[in-house]
């Protein structure tokens, strides 16, 4: 629902957010006042002890507090548990009753002080148990006095006041005239700044200049562009993610038609093809894998890699191999070595250095399958976040190439970087110098395998043989031209419903609308919809069937917003869209549709067997095409299908499977 206003501005919070925490305070209240009514009652008339008078005050005036505090907690959370999360008329009162209990704070507030003051007193010769027990009432009110604050603290919205320009419905709207046109300006300007201050402190860690800076301020426009359209606090869109899922599920369960279910006959050319490039990539894997160097390593072997790591850290680092940036005692190399099984004299070069818009990579001779590999690391710091994060659309200009157009800024500039390191420091002609007879092949994953995409299209021309396999590649990659262009030299390998396969801002808009329809013209409240979907994530069973206002309406209804979903959206008006998406002259948009490289390969789980201690997950893959990937699928494989090894375990599986079979 719209975020509350409270004190004159908007909080990111919901008037039906105070259920869930509501009822665990309210239950840990009315424990602590059934044991202070206890001891006081236990102890009645025994308070002659120095000290002793303020002792029965004290417990005398917390009971009376407490019970206040349990009342104004048991009307909040009623209030809260009203109507939905689009219909907050049920619980217009609820400011109110969360004012009354704001107020008790400062009792309790005067209260812990007290307390802490008696205990505090050398002079207090009361019993040890009343004294136990205000000893635990004062750590009590102390500890829910911080976790207010905190909580205050993460929902408070430092836009609120600048927000509440949306909010009024009787204010007038009309855009084009200078005041309102100043007052939307400083509204963004605003937005725009607060997002490049919370980003600049997630980055504080790491040097800044002005490439950092630069990308501060791209990123912070887009989170701004796309957070600024809607009214939605953060419990919201988790409501709206589990109705999706379930929804989706749903889906997914309904039987298909029969012309709805692809097959590939085992005989047929393309299923020779993709066998051949199935082989190709999980041998190539290896490579993209090795990039991330030793957290990869680790991480896969938890028991015996650090042992296997420390016997090779005192060996002296190869003098055959152009190495650079930093790498403590030998890890990163030694975890590279024995991922890929290859030799100190196959490496040519090997770069660890790491900054904004420069990703590490490595170039070795491939002897097994006579290939030069450009191995290019994914995102595993916050400097490779930020590359990914530029997703400005820039123009791709190649000398001899037709098929030019738009590409995604950050990536592409990771690549112009290696292109220069290959090229103009000679690398490739060192390698092609010692293996003339072997082809270029480019690998990598996840940021990687978006890199090592436009570094193949920019060394098309001059390696036209090259072969490039990119692993879990982002989605807003490419225009439709360089994505079809791609398709005789790259090849994307994608598992199940990984996520980053489908991000790009188009997607990102599409999911955004998905959840405010779904939120909106839901029937049920949201803690309703957030207990039963936790239920579901966890233990699994069948999606719930919630109601929606969608029920029963016709297509050309469905294609209408409702009411309930027009409350949550931020309105503007017609000329104001139209002017700011309006495009300059010679200048690409800033977020066009952008795609997939080359042609892509589906990996998807057939079956899963789990047994105790292990699990059994059969595979199967087929060709797809960049339609498949035009949504965001929510699944708590989202994020698990796009780790590197999982794509390596599925290649694997498959490759093992062909082998198998060709045995037979």
């Amino acid at each position: 629902m719209p975020g509350l206003v409270l004190f004159g501005r908007r909080w990111a919070i919901g008037s039906d957010d105070f259920v869930l925490p509501g009822a665990f305070e309210l239950f840990v209240r009315l424990a602590w006042w059934i044991g202070i009514l206890v001891l006081y009652t236990v102890h009645k008339g025994q308070f002659n002890c120095p000290g002793g008078g303020l002792l029965h005050s004290y417990l005398l005036g917390l009971i009376i507090l407490l019970a206040s505090i349990i009342c104004a907690l048991s009307a909040l959370v009623y209030i809260s548990m009203q109507g939905t999360i689009s219909n907050p008329g049920p619980r217009k009162s609820l400011p109110k009753i969360l004012y009354t209990r704001l107020l008790l704070y400062f009792p309790e507030f005067i209260w812990a002080v007290i307390g802490a003051v008696w205990v505090s007193d050398n002079s207090v010769q009361c019993e040890k148990t009343v004294i136990n027990g205000v000893i635990g009432t004062v750590i009590a009110s102390w500890i829910i006095i911080i976790f207010t604050v905190i909580g205050v603290v993460i929902v408070f919205d430092p836009l609120g006041g600048k927000k509440t320009f949306y909010l009024p419905e009787g204010v007038s709207r009309n855009l084009e005239s200078s005041h309102s046109g100043q007052l939307l300006y400083n509204v963004k300007s605003s937005a725009t700044r607060v997002w490049e201050k919370r980003i600049r402190l997630l980055c504080c860690c790491i040097v800044q200049d002005d490439d950092h800076r630069v990308a501060f301020t791209s990123i912070a426009e887009l989170f701004r562009n796309y957070f600024s359209d809607t009214d939605l606090v953060p419990s919201d869109i988790a409501a709206g993610l589990i109705l999706l899922h379930q929804e989706q599920d749903k889906m997914e369960n309904c039987p298909r038609e029969p012309e709805e279910v692809l097959c590939h006959s085992p005989s047929s050319l393309v299923a020779d093809d993709l066998d051949v490039e199935l082989e190709n990539a999980a041998h190539y894997m290896l490579f993209a894998a090795a990039a991330y160097g030793w957290p990869y390593y680790v991480y896969t072997n938890p028991y015996t890699a650090l042992c296997k790591l420390n016997g090779d850290c005192c060996r002296n680092r190869p003098t055959d191999s152009d190495i650079t940036g930093s790498d403590r005692h030998n890890f990163h190399f030694g975890s590279i070595l024995k991922i890929t099984g290859l030799q100190y004299r196959d490496f040519i070069h090997i770069s660890f250095h790491n900054k904004i818009y420069e990703i590490p990579f490595f170039v070795a001779l491939d002897h097994r399958k006579e290939a030069i590999v450009v191995a290019v690391r994914g995102t595993l710091s916050f400097e490779d976040i930020l590359t990914d994060l530029s997703a400005d659309c820039e123009d791709l200009t190649l000398e001899e190439v037709l098929e030019n157009g738009f590409v995604h800024k950050g990536i592409t500039q990771a690549a112009n970087y290696i292109y220069r390191k290959l090229i103009n420091d000679g690398i490739l002609n060192q390698a092609f110098t010692i293996a003339p007879e072997y082809k270029l092949v480019i690998v990598g994953h996840s940021l990687g395998g978006g890199t090592a995409s436009i570094l193949a299209i920019m060394l098309r021309n001059s390696f036209p043989t090259l072969r490039c396999y990119a692993f879990s590649p982002p989605g807003g990659l490419l225009s439709k031209s360089l994505a079809d262009y791609t398709k005789h030299f790259i090849v994307s390998i994608i598992v199940g419903k990984d996520l980053v396969a489908r991000l790009s801002m188009p997607n990102m808009e599409d999911l955004k609308r998905r959840i405010v329809r779904i939120v909106a013209n839901c029937n049920r409240p949201k803690y309703q919809i957030l207990l039963r979907g936790c239920w579901y994530e966890v233990f699994g069973g069948d999606p719930d069937d919630f109601p929606t206002e969608l029920d029963g309406r016709n297509q050309d209804a469905l294609s209408q917003p409702l009411l309930a979903e027009e409350s949550l959206m931020v309105h503007r008006s017609p000329s104001y869209n139209a002017l700011e998406e309006e495009p300059h002259l010679n200048s690409p948009p800033q977020y066009p549709h952008l795609y997939l490289p080359g042609k892509i390969i589906h990996v998807i789980e057939e079956s899963s067997s789990r047994r105790l201690c292990s699990s059994d997950i059969k595979y199967t893959a087929r060709w797809s095409n960049e339609t498949v990937f035009s949504s965001i699928l929510i699944s708590p494989k989202m994020i698990t299908d796009h780790m590197p090894d999982v794509v390596l375990k599925a290649l694997n599986s498959l490759s093992q499977e062909h082998g198998s079979c060709l045995s037979c």
